[in-house]
């Protein structure tokens, strides 16, 4: 009787052994329900986050060939007083990185149109009157254009003008 049960389990563990995935038993898991518990996540330290974390509005411009270039504005200053800071920036290449230019600071910025080495905006900004110091708001029109030469391919410098 003895030979005749480690026979069976033998023959039991061969057969569970060899059984497919899908006729096995499927781990239960941890947590009930659909979705998994939390996770618990700590602060980044990282102090260079401070700076993206300001960030509120970025647009790719798609005209510019093979160069990545991008406006973005990020919240700072007085926002009674604009608050939108607002930048183009290039990228030809990891070695290079990013190549940045101011281009104002605004309330709003909306595209307009995009050539390749140009890029037309409207802006929505507060001035104040410096002798009543009244504030009022005004939208203007910008062209904002570069030049791209030699191997980095990113401009040395950007042109700002106001569109009449």
């Amino acid at each position: 009787m003895y030979a005749c049960m480690k026979a069976a389990l033998a023959f039991a563990l061969i057969v569970t052994a060899a059984a497919p995935l899908s006729a096995q038993r499927p781990a239960r898991p941890l947590w009930q329900g659909t979705n998994p518990p939390a996770a618990v996540v700590r602060p980044d330290e990282d102090e260079n986050l401070e700076s993206a974390a300001s960030v509120v509005q970025v647009n790719f411009l798609q005209h510019q060939g093979d160069m990545t270039v991008k406006l973005f504005g990020a919240a700072g200053g007085d926002p009674a007083m604009n608050g939108l800071n607002t930048y183009i920036a290039f990228f030809d290449s990891p070695q290079e990185g990013w190549r940045i230019f101011e281009v104002g600071d605004f309330l709003t910025y909306r595209i307009l149109s995009e050539t390749p080495g140009r890029v037309r905006l409207e802006v929505s900004e507060s001035i104040m009157n410096q002798r009543t110091s009244e504030i009022r708001s005004r939208v203007r029109r910008l062209t904002v254009s570069w030049t791209s030469a030699g191997e980095d391919r990113r401009p040395a410098r950007v042109s700002i003008a106001t569109i009449p």
